[in-house]
């Protein structure tokens, strides 16, 4: 019945209406848990989904072949990302195909749209631009276009009139994405100098990427491979959906560079970049599926926004990207649990600042920040030990000027600058999940992370 709903509606224009809170649920790794989408004190709607994301429109995709040498489309590769969109019940997908395959092929296909399976496009004067990819027995999720190649420009509208425009990193390529609705981000901040990232028209870059993350912990991921997965011994290793709590999540480069820009003055969203590609990882797990699925990439983190729904309640790209290009934005590493009841607002007298936006030293400000809880966790075990840090931007970096290990952390701004929050977990809760490497899940690593407010 909601399904027909919805498709009543999108037919009609009209996108899909906001889900009503959800019963609860004792959550374990692999659960996909869905938001509750009721609008908060301020009128936000708290949507989550993945920014940077390739599929069988990028040449490296599906381990080298998206394609057969006739152009027929690698058809398991896309069941296996449509099975990922469906199965993480995430809101939204925002596509960064890289250019030779982008540029080549044309909407809708490049939104992965498929009439035959029920998928509704959002239309434009210009054409279409966005897909509701349906999901059976679920809500559909939203696809837009972009593309990884000279920058990362997502949302697209449609192609540049000069496609060649995509390598080109410089500002006239970057307002040409601007005006074709494209929010202009991009991404492994280890390929870009602080002055680009300054200088250069753009909405943001990443405060995280899978991809070099996976790379950093190369020497870890072999000998989970090499001494476990390859040998077969996948008894003693964690649940298949925590493989990546083997990782050391933080990134000092990252973080330094994120720190600099935005102490220089510079306003940037920041966003958590999935990379996938399902080329990577092919081994099987204990579930029988493969280490870089794309469920299991795409459920093992995601970008909160907090969106602004129109007056009947529903949302398309137009909310999302108007989301995304303020900087209301955090991410979440979802494989240790999901993030409930997270936020964090600037206070300007009586005046509510959201992330992304600016308060005035002048007026009085006190920057209040919400500890989140793990939705769903299961009452009868050690409960995550769990940190929140207040960071203030600085030329190399972040320093913390206050922390709080539960409820809410008010602090009085006294210095101008960008401020942004970071929760840190120790994840406890898991080690009944941990198999033989319990040592795993006694490390602090970060759990939520937020783009930032600016005081001036």
């Amino acid at each position: 019945m909601r399904h027909a709903l919805f498709l009543a509606l999108a037919l009609m224009g009209c996108p899909k209406p906001v889900d009503p809170p959800l019963p609860a649920a004792v959550w374990q790794p692999g659960m996909a848990l869905r938001l509750d989408r009721a609008p908060n004190a301020r009128g936000y709607v708290e949507l989550r989904g993945l920014v940077h994301v390739h599929s069988v429109y990028s040449h490296d995709a599906c381990d080298g072949q998206p394609h057969d040498d006739a152009g027929v489309r690698n058809q398991t590769c896309l069941e296996d990302f449509r099975r990922g969109v469906c199965q993480t019940q995430d809101d939204f997908f925002f596509l960064t195909d890289h250019g030779d395959s982008f540029a080549d092929n044309e909407f809708p296909e490049v939104l992965l749209f498929d009439a035959s399976r029920g998928d509704v496009l959002v239309q434009r004067p210009s054409g279409p631009s966005a897909n509701w990819l349906a999901c059976p027995g679920a809500n559909p999720a939203l696809i837009m276009a972009g593309t990884e190649t000279g920058t990362m420009p997502v949302g697209l509208e449609g192609h540049a009139a000069q496609r060649s425009l995509y390598g080109d990193v410089d500002n006239t390529a970057l307002d040409t994405f601007h005006s074709m609705g494209g929010i202009t981000l991009v991404p492994h901040v280890e390929d870009w100098t602080v002055d680009q990232l300054s200088e250069l028209h753009l909405d943001g870059f990443e405060m995280f990427n899978l991809h070099r993350n996976a790379l950093k912990n190369a020497g870890v991921a072999a000998d989970l491979l090499l001494n476990y997965v390859d040998k077969g011994l996948l008894d003693g290793l964690m649940h298949p959906d925590l493989f990546f709590a083997a990782f050391n999540l933080d990134d000092e480069l990252y973080m330094n560079r994120w720190g600099t820009v935005l102490a220089r003055g510079h306003h940037r969203v920041t966003t958590m970049g999935t990379d996938c590609h399902r080329n990577t990882f092919p081994q099987l797990l204990q579930d029988g599926e493969r280490i870089d699925s794309y469920r299991r990439m795409m459920s093992a983190f995601s970008n909160h926004l907090l969106i602004k729904p129109k007056s009947d309640g529903t949302w398309d790209d137009v909310e999302l990207k108007e989301a995304l290009k303020a900087g209301r934005n955090f991410g979440v590493f979802e494989f240790l649990g999901y993030a409930e009841g997270f936020d964090f607002v600037a206070m300007e007298g009586q005046t509510p600042r959201e992330l992304g936006q600016t308060a005035l030293l002048a007026n009085g400000v006190t920057l209040e920040a919400v500890m989140p809880k793990v939705k769903g966790l299961d009452p009868t075990v050690e409960a995550p030990a769990l940190k929140l840090q207040l960071l203030k931007a600085r030329d190399g970096g972040w320093d913390e000027v206050a922390s709080v290990t539960e409820g809410t952390l008010e602090f009085p701004v006294t210095q101008r600058g960008a401020y942004r929050v970071e929760v840190r977990m120790v994840p406890r809760h898991l080690k009944n999940f941990a198999g033989t490497r319990r040592a795993f899940f006694t490390a602090e690593r970060p759990w939520v992370m937020s783009s930032a407010l600016y005081v001036e």
